[in-house]
């Protein structure tokens, strides 16, 4: 016991024990409130990376709650692709100029490929020293203590946090790891939701873009079926965030299919390309197929110059209702991301909402067709049945009045009354047959080449060889007629000029233009003399930017090409 009178700096230094249970209650205060102030940091960073539900500001929101709790200099988080790769890197502490200067973000090797393939938390005193480490580039600031923990979404990893320089110099300590492990696990929810919410917000996206292309196309009398899909390519594009959109058809004459539609800084070189797509990854979808996706699409776009190279590309078939209008052909820069699930299937939805519209007009053209084909009928029916026999019977009933009169004036009124009923009759026949002729009933191009053809071998002791290549019936009515004209001058020529025992004639439509061809073996003639008949094909190739070239000399033959794009 102490005297009465002792004072209590008296009684701390004559106990060595109670001094020593003061020092480390004060120690444990101090750990107490450290830890609370810690647990605190954990709970403002977990409410800090939940307050944004956009994936990229999530993912910005952990690396820089887990720099701040964790007390590090550099932070960052990866997220794995498909590949088992990093397909995103998201950094805190390195600045824009200084990521340019280092170069490319890293793919996952060294030791952060180690936490991919082993996804387990991983303290290091010194990365460097690490035997897996694979060193730093240029420009890289150095980087010692390390703390790398994965992120998990349900039962998958999403990616790795990664955390380096603990500030003061020290090593991540234990406590350290768990602090990261827990906001890994919050960042894992906040993820998964952010995850949904884009996913959902995206399908939104890309349902009201159908919505709006569906009433563009069915609410405007603009013919989609015949090109012009720029703004619908330029909608698809948007809404796939990708750099490349292309709407493409199967091409009306000859193979390959042509660019109805096309959207982005790189639309100018398909302007109206023809595009082959013999790549064996797209027939299924151009036989009305799922969407697919190349990783590679160089071979889908030969000969055409793009201008750096495309990345991923992604086609998407326009079918509904076993009606195959083309492909939506989407794709991004090289080194881009692939495209998401959901624009894979979004993407093949408004695929279907397209060709929907594109047949639904198309089956309403047809039926204004119909309905003026119909209605052009019944006038050419009315006119036969009704007003031609009136007017005949109406040029009976003058003409009879000859038996009434001698005067030569009037039976010379009566003749030209007659004469007149007669050309309005033939008027009127002409203008029926012209209606039933627009009515569809319109000769092919094959026959009237056949026409043409038999039509001139009656003057001749044989009849000129033939020959039709592709489809030449699918060629439009302007070069049509083009090209029957040339076929009847060209035979024309070699009849009266050539004195040939044999001619032939060939038209072939091949790659996106038509080629009349026409040979004799008859006396040729000198290149230097007049020739007008030739000179008018010249004159019809030019006109069509095309080109016709003759080939003769006497004694020789003749051989006469010419050619026009369709």
């Amino acid at each position: 016991m102490h005297s009465p009178g002792s004072s209590p700096d008296t009684v701390s230094s004559g106990n060595p024990r109670i001094e020593d249970l003061l020092k480390d209650f004060v120690s444990r205060a101090g750990e107490l409130l450290q830890s609370q102030e810690r647990m605190a940091g954990l709970l403002e960073a977990v409410v800090a990376v939940a307050e944004d539900l956009s994936l990229d500001a999530v993912l910005e929101r952990v690396v820089q709650s887990a720099c701040r709790l964790l007390h590090a200099r550099y932070g960052a988080l990866g997220v794995i692709g498909d590949d088992h790769a990093l397909s995103h890197f998201i950094t805190v502490g390195i600045d824009g100029e200084l990521a340019r200067q280092i170069g490319p973000l890293p793919t996952g090797h060294g030791v952060l490929g180690l936490l991919i393939s082993d996804p387990r938390p991983l303290r290091l005193h010194d990365l460097r020293k690490h035997p897996e480490s694979y060193g730093f580039p240029q420009h890289h600031p150095p980087m010692q203590s390390f703390l790398g923990v994965p992120v998990r979404v349900r039962d998958t990893v999403f990616g790795n946090l990664y955390l380096t320089e603990k500030e003061g110099g020290g090593d991540f300590t234990e406590e350290d790891e768990g602090l990261a492990i827990a906001l890994a696990a919050a960042a894992g929810v906040a993820i998964e939701n952010a995850k949904l919410y884009d996913d959902a917000r995206r399908r939104a996206r890309w349902l009201e873009a159908c919505m709006d292309v569906s009433g563009l196309m069915l609410g405007s009398d603009r013919d989609y079926t015949a090109g012009g899909l720029d703004p619908i390519a330029a909608r698809a594009l948007q809404e796939s965030e990708s750099k490349l959109a292309l709407i493409v058809a199967p091409a009306v004459s000859g193979p390959g299919y042509i660019v109805a539609g096309a959207a982005g800084e790189r639309a100018a070189a398909f302007s109206g390309a023809v595009l082959c797509l013999e790549a064996p990854e797209l027939q299924d979808v151009l036989a009305g197929g799922e969407p697919v996706m190349l990783e590679n699409p160089a071979g889908v776009f030969d000969g055409i110059d793009v201008g750096g190279g495309l990345g991923p590309l992604l086609a998407v078939a326009l079918s509904t209702q076993g009606a195959h209008h083309g492909l939506l052909l989407l794709a991004r820069d090289p080194g881009d991301l692939r495209y998401a699930r959901t624009d894979i299937e979004m993407g093949a939805v408004f695929g279907s909402h397209v060709a929907l519209a594109l047949e639904l007009a198309r089956v309403h053209r047809l039926r204004e067709e119909l309905l003026v084909f119909t209605d052009r009928d019944r006038i050419a029916r009315d006119l036969h049945d009704l007003v031609i026999q009136r007017l005949f019977a109406a040029g009976l009933s003058v003409q009879s009045l000859t038996r009434f009169t001698k005067d030569e004036l009037a039976t010379e009124r009566i003749r030209n009354i007659t004469g007149e009923l007669d050309e309005a009759i033939r008027s009127l026949r002409d203008t029926i047959y012209s209606l039933k002729s627009s009515s569809g009933e319109t000769e092919l191009l094959s026959g009237r080449i056949r026409r043409v053809a038999r039509s001139s071998a009656k003057s001749m002791p044989f009849t000129p060889r033939l020959t039709l290549t592709g489809p030449v019936d699918a060629v439009t009515p302007d070069k049509a007629d083009n090209v029957v004209a040339v076929v009847s001058e060209g035979l024309s020529n070699a009849i009266r000029h050539s004195g040939a025992d044999a001619i032939a004639v060939s038209v072939a439509v091949i790659k996106g233009r038509v080629t009349v061809v026409i040979t004799d073996n008859g006396s040729g003639f000198d290149d230097s003399l007049e020739r007008n008949g030739l000179a008018n094909l010249e004159d019809r190739a030019r006109m069509l930017d095309g080109q016709c070239t003759i080939t003769t000399a006497p004694d020789a033959g003749t051989s006469v090409e010419w050619s026009v794009p369709l």
